[in-house]
């Protein structure tokens, strides 16, 4: 087996899929959209269990993955899930200071994320999770 591209080049993927954030939320810089990305990412991370997180990260490429997985506290039991307003303010409370997430950052952030990843491992690992998970990662719709 050759090595996989997303292995070869996880530095040009990982700048292909921060382009994408970037440009679904509107921001001007790749800079800007670095803290949106964290949230979403550790947002969601924060109402998974371990074993939950660990399926999702696994379809994640790898410089996401990694992003995705930092500072993880693993010892701290999942927060509720919630709903779109508590999911921002957990986005908007990373570094606060340099934080430029707008309203739709969550969807934003799914939206380019579903670019990067295989589609249908994505839905699989999302469907083992509870049913906001799905909702949490919906994108928008094609235009």
């Amino acid at each position: 087996m050759t090595l996989p591209f997303e292995y070869q080049n996880p530095t040009l993927q990982f700048e292909r899929f921060m382009v994408d954030a970037r440009d679904c939320a509107g921001l001007p810089t790749t800079n800007m959209a670095w803290n949106m990305v964290v949230g979403v990412l550790h947002a969601f991370r924060q109402r998974l269990t371990v074993p939950q997180a660990l399926a999702f990260a696994a379809v994640l490429p790898p410089v996401t993955r990694a992003l995705f997985m930092e500072d993880w506290p693993f010892d701290r039991a999942p927060v509720p899930f919630g709903g779109p307003d508590e999911w921002l303010a957990d986005v908007r409370a990373v570094r606060t200071e340099h934080n430029f997430s707008p309203a739709d950052s969550v969807v934003s952030v799914a939206t380019a994320l579903r670019r990067h990843v295989d589609v249908a491992a994505f839905e699989k690992v999302l469907a083992q999770l509870p049913p906001e998970a799905r909702r949490y990662w919906q994108a928008r719709p094609a235009q």
